[in-house]
């Protein structure tokens, strides 16, 4: 069993032994710690929170348990049941709660369950403020209401009308456009939330013939749920079988975008935001943030339209924070993840589907075109296992300092270290969690990115025999 304690929250497999697997009463110690954390930091007496969760298995028996503590910790809850995260983001600012929990393990097989924490803005809670909560977690440091001030849990079934019906009054969402032109859809929703809030907003988009591909919300995930080329193989060739215009894909808390063309190719989960930023800066001018490890092709749409591309480390907040400094009209993470802040302040797949549509109702052409009209770009991803010993930092900085004599060569140490040469890049991460190296290298096909990433791999591990 496995248990993984975060800033961002707890994740782990369910059941097993506390402490080591995702048991109920780890739940309830992590809910307690969060709940106290918001309650310490809200001056007035009663306070409310917003609950959602995707369609796990387990998901019914943990918001069970997620709802009753944070009563039992005398806060009102706004349980709005199955929804997405983007959803639930939304929600916490709708309600003006003090916070939200997101009950989802992401693109996480059916076995994990996690809990992802939120602040009074809807988004995810800062490293400082992730570790003050596993402090108190990690000493128990909470103390529950007494009987007459216990909270009140409230259930709400409308909360993905108004996450759809927000998307709809954005002036870059066309329906007509996307009315007009009579598209035909695939869906693969993994048979999570996503089976039910696609195909419904698609429906208000005024698209009216949907092939839908797992989209019963049972939790019973038919394929590797992470929306990768290797897993979508059954809504390509369906996509192909029934002459449909396009494939949405999306991972089972619908935060993640992926698109499949017309011919059952990949549009690729690097341009999902790259489309849509491209459709974006058509009509609105203004900066564009992606993280270190995303396709570069973001920024040389960006300079086609003359605006300022800014990188951030890997992590949503971290995306969310440069986007806010540098006034950033688009952004996200080339996982599919669009961050669309007309919107809100994180990765929405529903606002993703809608401005994608209406940039390729108005492109006239098919989606393969519109992929091709883009800088191709090929990402290799590797990792080097070490040994639990060795000493990552100082690979990395022998790394860099191989590096900082040479003026073709940008370097960018805020995650990691990234190696920008004029057309291509490498960006090497440690893991907090194993003793790895990732290696990820961008060139302009896939032979020259594994090119580059095994000429990296070979410095580090001749550094690696040295010591």
């Amino acid at each position: 069993m496995t248990l993984i304690k975060s800033i961002s929250g707890i994740r782990g497999t369910i059941g097993g032994t506390v402490g080591e697997g995702l048991t109920p009463l780890d739940v309830v110690k992590f809910t307690s710690a969060f709940g106290y954390w918001i309650k310490n930091k809200n001056a007035q007496d009663k306070i409310k929170m917003v609950v959602g969760r995707d369609a796990r298995i387990s998901g019914s028996m943990v918001n069970s348990l997620v709802t009753s503590t944070l009563a039992g910790l005398g806060i009102d809850v706004i349980d709005i049941g199955l929804a997405t995260t983007p959803t639930t983001e939304m929600y916490v600012t709708k309600e003006n709660a003090a916070g939200g929990i997101i009950i989802t393990a992401s693109h996480n097989p059916e076995q994990w369950n996690a809990l992802k924490l939120l602040n009074e803005k809807g988004e995810f809670i800062t490293d400082k403020d992730g570790k003050e909560v596993l402090e108190i977690a990690e000493k128990e440091s909470f103390s529950y209401a007494e009987v007459h001030q216990l909270g009140e849990i409230t259930k709400v079934d409308d909360a993905l009308d108004y996450h759809i019906n927000e998307i709809l009054k954005l002036p870059l969402v066309d329906v007509d456009a996307i009315k007009k032109t009579d598209f035909t859809i695939a869906v693969d929703a993994v048979n999570s939330v996503g089976g039910i809030a696609i195909p419904t907003l698609l429906k208000k988009l005024g698209v009216n013939k949907i092939i839908e591909l797992y989209c019963k919300p049972n939790g019973k995930f038919p394929h590797n749920p992470e929306p990768l080329p290797e897993n979508l193989t059954e809504i390509s060739a369906k996509i192909k079988e029934q002459g449909a215009d396009a494939g949405f894909v999306v991972d089972p808390d619908v935060d993640r975008l992926a698109i499949v063309n017309e011919n059952g190719s990949m549009f690729g989960e690097e341009y999902t935001l790259v489309a849509i930023a491209d459709y974006i800066l058509q009509n609105k001018k203004g900066n564009t943030v992606s993280n270190l490890s995303s396709t570069r092709a973001l920024k040389d749409i960006s300079e086609k339209y003359g605006v300022n591309y800014f990188s951030a480390a890997v992590g949503e907040v971290n995306v969310v924070n440069v986007m806010k400094k540098e006034s950033a009209v688009i952004g996200g993470e080339g996982n599919g993840g669009v961050i669309y802040p007309e919107l809100h302040y994180g990765r929405d797949s529903l606002v993703g589907v809608a401005l994608f549509l209406t940039h390729l109702a108005k492109s006239n052409k098919k989606c393969s075109e519109l992929r091709a009209q883009y800088p191709d770009y090929f990402i290799s991803k590797n990792k080097i296992q070490l040994s639990p010993e060795t000493d990552v930092d100082n690979i990395l900085a022998r790394i860099k300092a191989n590096y900082q004599s040479n003026n073709d060569v940008q370097i960018n140490d805020i995650d990691g270290i990234k190696l920008e040469f004029a057309t291509e890049w490498v960006q090497l991460r440690k893991s907090n969690t194993e003793p790895i190296i990732r290696v990820y290298a961008e060139s302009k096909n896939e032979e020259d990115a594994n090119k580059l990433a095994d000429r990296i791999i070979d410095e580090i591990n001749k550094i690696i025999e040295k010591d």
